[in-house]
């Protein structure tokens, strides 16, 4: 197992504008790192709040070793618990989503409110108290009708992204969505290759067909650029935010989130196959083509908000050469299935888009595997996104990890 000091020399043997070198992709020790100082310490995205669209609604997910179940409560409040009995240490829910009154335990029937509290527990004595034995809470927020968790004992401050993409993403009505329909794919790929992957339309032309006959890849509008420098980008941004819509490229000091809107390839105003739009028109949304507002958060997600409906997309490590992907396409509430919408055309590009990805990002992997692979050089004007992105990672896993080091040479 390489020692923490391996790791920093890796980190500092990174030169920027670079691909990171194999260890990074390929070995289990340094996605023990990265659980360890990233995924395990910073805000995650774990579901769409319209995932838990009523009181006892509830999804789960496995972080690295933690269970959680995030759940909305009698008052419609959502939390995220340790999803681990207080008696025994079982699973309390086992299925990725669900409806329940309570959450009981099935191994002895201990049973929890949907608020965390612990209301029955059999034969336990005169002397147990049932109030100090509820469920583990784990940080829990809301942005963008999107529900993030932080496993750490304490939090980093999460209300710079909350106001930025509460207000971006409120022309589109997310407390007034529904899930039409969720995907769930594994690729045999490291998480980063999944995140780099996304962060750049260089391979779009070449792997898109579908995708590319709405989403623009001019590499001004969809890489680390402000979309300014497109005539096109800049005209569709005045456009939107004249039209009260939040659009202008909007990044956080540390660079870990992003939020802008780009215009689609002519008068496309949705991912479709004619570029029509897939479903009714979000209520409040001043014109069909406002094109794609983008937000991404590192280290797992990036999203896409439409004038007709809106794409989540959660990335959740499962070993150092394998990534867990599921997307969730949501729609206005009152939208109807097979009137409104039709299922297959709301989701056909993505599904596609989705697939091509993993066979690109799986083919990558079996390349870096590879004892000839050596980092190689990005394009700066295709691959600025992905730049940023790995710049971002080797400056934030690296402060980490130092600090973790100084912390221990303290003890």
């Amino acid at each position: 197992m390489p020692a923490k000091n391996d790791l920093i020399t890796l980190l500092n043997a990174q030169k920027t504008g670079f691909s990171l070198s194999g260890p990074f992709y390929t070995d289990a020790d340094i996605l023990a790192a990265d659980m360890e100082h990233i995924w395990l310490k910073e805000w995650i995205f774990a579901a769409s709040a319209a995932e838990l669209p009523k009181a006892g609604s509830y999804v789960t997910l496995q972080l690295g070793k933690f269970p959680v179940v995030i759940a909305r409560g009698q008052d419609g409040v959502v939390r995220a618990f340790h999803n681990v009995c207080r008696h025994r240490g079982q699973r309390i829910c086992s299925k990725p989503s669900g409806n329940a009154v309570k959450l009981v335990c099935p191994y002895h029937q201990w049973t929890y409110e949907t608020d965390g509290r612990l209301l029955w527990a059999r034969d336990m004595g005169t002397d147990f108290q049932p109030s100090q034995h509820g469920l583990k809470p784990v940080h829990c927020e809301i942005a963008a009708g999107m529900v993030f968790i932080c496993l750490a004992q304490t939090a980093p401050d999460f209300s710079g992204v909350k106001a930025a993409a509460d207000r971006y993403s409120a022309p589109h009505r997310m407390d007034d969505l529904k899930v039409a329909h969720q995907s769930r794919i594994v690729e045999n790929g490291n998480w980063k290759l999944v995140l780099e992957n996304n962060r750049e339309c260089y391979h779009c032309a070449g792997s898109h067909p579908s995708l590319c006959r709405t989403f623009n890849d001019d590499p001004d509008l969809v890489g680390a650029d402000d979309s300014l420098s497109s005539p096109v980008g800049a005209a569709h941004v005045n456009r939107c935010e004249d039209a009260g819509l939040p659009s202008r490229y909007l990044i956080s000091d540390n660079e870990q989130w992003r939020l802008v809107r780009i215009p689609f390839v002519g008068d496309a105003v949705s991912y479709t196959m004619d570029g029509k739009a897939a479903a009714p028109l979000i209520p409040g949304m001043p014109f069909a083509n406002a094109g794609s507002l983008l937000f991404f958060h590192y280290p797992n997600t990036w999203n896409h908000f439409l004038s007709d409906h809106v794409l989540n997309f959660r990335v959740l490590p499962i070993s150092a050469t394998e990534t867990e992907v599921v997307t969730t396409w949501l729609v206005h509430k009152d939208a109807v299935e097979g009137r409104d919408y039709n299922l297959t055309r709301l989701t056909e590009v993505w599904e596609a888009t989705n697939d091509e990805d993993r066979r690109v990002v799986e083919e990558n992997q079996i390349g870096i595997n590879s004892p000839a692979y050596e980092s190689g050089p990005y394009s700066a004007r295709q691959e600025s996104g992905v730049i940023q992105f790995v710049d971002w990672y080797v400056s934030f896993l690296k402060r980490a990890a130092l600090a973790a080091q100084s912390a221990i040479a303290a003890e």
